[in-house]
């Protein structure tokens, strides 16, 4: 199973920015995730997340030792918030992250450190930048015929969500899920929770 460690906003979080993406772009991905007229798939809100340490596919023995690892992880409760947003490599659209960002990233070495123990390696090409992914651009989307970037699509958005600071969320515990690519709804992927620990 794919499994990766994460921060989940809350349902208000979520609500804020979805409100955002309805009247700022007309896309609602709280009821129509997938891929829009713009050439974005965009993921379903309940789904929106952030990644500190993505593992791969884990056998259930590893997946076991890998939870005991993370429930050692400590940190104090802290506060975060959404705040803009970007775009990677011209295709990989998301909203950041602001507010106690030296937790986050204390978090991100515990959580990498918790797999390399139980023998994971996992995926360190995880972004250092805290983010939430919102959408992907397809990849005919925002080039021109000789391959340059055009503006498009995720530019508008970015543009438009520049000033966006959603609601301060308390961030009271850590995340193992599982991932399963295409099980979702619109086809995106279906994130379960294996387990959760209080912060």
């Amino acid at each position: 199973m794919r499994l990766f460690a994460a921060l989940w906003p809350t349902p208000d979080v979520r609500a804020h920015l979805a409100h955002a993406l309805r009247t700022s772009v007309g896309v609602d991905p709280e009821t129509s995730p997938g891929l829009g007229p713009s050439g974005i798939r965009w993921i379903a809100a309940e789904c929106w997340h952030l990644t500190l340490a993505f593992y791969g596919d884990v056998g259930e023995g590893q997946a076991a030792a890998l939870a005991e690892e993370l429930g050692r992880v400590s940190e104090p409760p802290f506060d975060l918030e959404l705040r803009g947003a970007g775009v990677f490599a011209h295709r990989t659209l998301w909203a950041g992250v602001g507010g106690d960002l030296e937790s986050v990233h204390r978090l991100v070495a515990a959580t990498r450190a918790a797999g390399e123990s139980v023998g994971i390696a996992g995926d360190h090409r995880v972004r250092s930048r805290p983010h939430v992914t919102l959408g992907r651009v397809r990849e005919e989307h925002g080039r021109s015929r000789r391959g340059r970037h055009e503006p498009g699509p995720a530019d508008e958005l970015v543009h438009a969500l520049s000033v966006y600071r959603g609601p301060v969320w308390p961030v009271g515990s850590l995340v193992l899920a599982r991932s399963e690519p295409g099980a979702g709804r619109a086809g995106g992927p279906l994130y379960s929770v294996c387990a959760q620990w209080p912060l």
